[in-house]
């Protein structure tokens, strides 16, 4: 009878994809104490590596280390050896010129396994076999049971070397994303991202995943809000903008693309294309659904118009700006933006306006080479104002350009600007509805809401700052009415003032008497743009506004109530609302109901403008 040959000791295992653990014949092993386990766990970081001495010790001695640091090293190094047995252990843990070098089999420690699988599925991905590679791929990360050497982190070389396994973690994530968007399996994708891409807002790649998922479920507006998010983020803390790639998929999102996820990784550029429009603001903050029903009319080429109005500062050349880069690629022979008021909210000469645009469009055509000289007004164009009009209308004939016409004080100029046929666009902004223009498609620019106008304060003076009081930057956004613009100014002027503490800013800007002498920023000014709006009234439109002044501030309003403060008949006061209305003076928030159910309100600036510009109105008569 043969004789039985004794089994094989046992080899042990070990984890570090989580906390640092062993096991032998499926048996813990005891790891020693936490000095111990803190060599075991650099030499485990860096299997078949060697180690230097340096880095060991800086890993169990941080700050000083003792003079027997060396010796107490050899000790814990020698405990080690035991624990792979007696036989080989001398073998497996070796002293080279190098180090210490620690020699382990796939299967005896699970951060190999995981590069083994990982390696498998990304050459899968490449030789185009999906779903094995997926598979691959889940089964790498499926080796993860949390934050690795979770339990030794407070070491700087473990914390060190824990990072590095987690950077490659996420790059298996992306790599497992990516092949099953391109399976198709969208949903998974989504809920497995959703905790790790908040996590890690900074993993550009990352993030195109989620949105690529979320918009492939159909959550549109949440795949635009990771963009938006993940841009704000990168311009705030290192002062960069998204790659051209990203920015490219999150238009084709705005347009409801669906391109795979294959070509939205590659790299994609936008060429020159006579962009005479302001720099993009680099904290722009919400307005996602305005920005997706501009897109959607502007970015057709059938010539669309869109009139985007809204009180005074309320952030809406920041929108058509923003509107105007991202439909970079829409508009191959330029995007010009014209202003149509002076510094001071005179309203500008046509003529004038036409020899800016006849300027502006030369070098654009010089930038791009995309229309002829004959085509574009010359600088010296026709003396007739009507004459001009129409070589300008006639020179965008035959090109896709964007036109942003910026504040403008009326229908009857924009009139004479818009193209008569053609792929060009134009985009016009008003405080008023400009409700005599017809076929254009009006976007209101409300204040922002509440969070939206939070985040932009944040991003100016700093996250860091406005968690100190929370409360306080509530109250201060919210005594700016919520409009961008004097949420910027307020903002700016906390950034120059870092003494100041949130709350007695707050408390300014409370104080209706003082509130508009706190909004100003060096040459910006809230009331400068209050002043502008007051101007375009009418005699009787200001004293309109003056009267409407008086009722309670901040608080919502009836027509029987309105018509009291007027002193005039219901059936006027209504015509009077509706009048203050169409020049963004007056709000109606409550939607469409009669005239008697509808509640009115006067935003909190505009109501303290008009009652300051009241008061000087009585002491000049006085």
């Amino acid at each position: 009878m043969p004789l039985a040959l004794p089994a094989a000791p046992a080899r042990p295992r070990f984890s570090v994809l989580g906390p640092l653990t062993g096991e032998s014949a499926g048996r813990p092993l005891a790891l020693g104490p936490l000095k111990q386990r803190l060599v075991l766990a650099v030499l485990l970081s860096r299997a078949n590596a060697a180690v230097p001495v340096d880095l060991l010790t800086d890993a169990v001695w941080p700050e000083e280390p003792p003079r027997t640091a060396r010796k107490n090293l050899q000790v814990y190094i020698c405990t080690l050896r035991t624990l792979f047995g007696r036989e080989d252990g001398p073998d497996r843990l070796v002293h080279s010129s190098g180090g210490y070098l620690l020699r382990l089999a796939e299967p005896e420690l699970d951060l190999l396994r995981f590069r083994a699988l990982a390696r498998a599925g990304r050459a899968a991905a490449d030789g185009g076999a999906l779903a094995p590679a997926a598979r691959l791929l889940r089964q790498a990360l499926d080796l993860w049971q949390g934050p690795p050497l979770a339990d030794l982190r407070s070491s700087p070389a473990v914390d060190t070397e824990a990072r590095r396994l987690e950077a490659r973690c996420l790059g298996v994530h992306e790599d497992w994303a990516e092949t099953e968007l391109e399976l198709g399996n969208a949903r998974a994708v989504a809920e497995e991202l959703a905790e790790l891409a908040e996590r890690h807002p900074l993993r550009e790649r990352l993030q195109a995943a989620r949105m690529n998922a979320l918009h492939l479920c159909g959550r549109q507006a949440e795949a635009l809000a990771v963009y938006d998010t993940h841009r704000q983020l990168l311009a705030r803390e290192l002062g960069l903008e998204p790659s051209p790639a990203l920015t490219a998929r999150y238009r084709e999102l705005l347009t409801r693309g669906r391109t795979g996820p294959a070509a939205a990784r590659a790299e994609r550029t936008a060429a020159p294309n006579g962009a005479l429009l302001p720099a993009d603001t680099a904290d722009f903050t919400g307005r996602t659904a305005e920005l997706r029903a501009l897109v959607d009319e502007l970015g057709t080429g059938n010539g669309r118009v869109a009139v985007l109005s809204g009180p005074a500062g309320s952030g809406k050349t920041a929108l058509a700006v923003h509107t105007g880069h991202l439909l970079a690629d829409r508009f191959p022979d330029g995007r010009l933006l014209v202003r149509l008021r002076t510094a001071d909210g005179a309203p500008r000469p046509l003529p004038e306006v036409l020899a800016e645009l006849a300027s502006l469009t030369a070098r654009s055509t010089a930038t791009t080479s995309t229309a002829t000289t004959s085509t574009a007004p010359a600088d010296s164009g026709p003396a007739d104002p009507g004459q001009a009009a129409a070589l300008w209308r006639a020179s965008l004939a035959g090109r896709r350009m964007l036109l942003v016409l910026d504040d403008a004080p009326g229908e009857a100029v924009v009139r004479e600007l818009l193209p008569g046929s053609g792929p060009s666009a134009v985009l016009v902004t008003s405080r008023s509805q400009l409700a005599g223009l017809a076929s254009v498609r009006r976007v209101p620019v409300p204040p922002l809401a509440p969070a939206e106008a939070l985040a932009l304060l944040g991003r100016i003076v700093g996250t860091g700052r406005l968690g100190t009081d929370r409360a306080a930057a509530a109250r201060i956004v919210d005594a700016c009415g919520l409009l961008p613009l004097a949420v910027r100014v307020a903002g700016t002027r906390l950034a120059v003032l870092r003494h100041l503490p949130l709350a007695e800013y707050a408390a300014r800007l409370e104080d209706p008497a003082g509130a508009l002498d706190e909004l100003v920023a060096g040459d910006v000014t809230v009331r400068a743009r209050l002043d502008s709006g007051w101007q375009d009234l009418t005699d009787q439109g200001r004293l309109a506004l003056a009267r409407l002044a008086a009722l309670p501030l901040s608080l919502l309003f009836t027509l029987p109530e309105a018509a009291t403060a007027l002193g005039r008949p219901e059936h006027l006061a209504l015509r009077t609302l509706e009048s203050l209305t169409d020049t963004g003076a007056v709000t109606s928030p409550t939607g469409e109901v009669t005239a008697h159910a509808a509640l009115y309100a006067l935003p909190r600036l505009t109501q303290l403008h008009a009652r300051e510009r009241a008061a000087a109105c009585l002491d000049a008569v006085s």
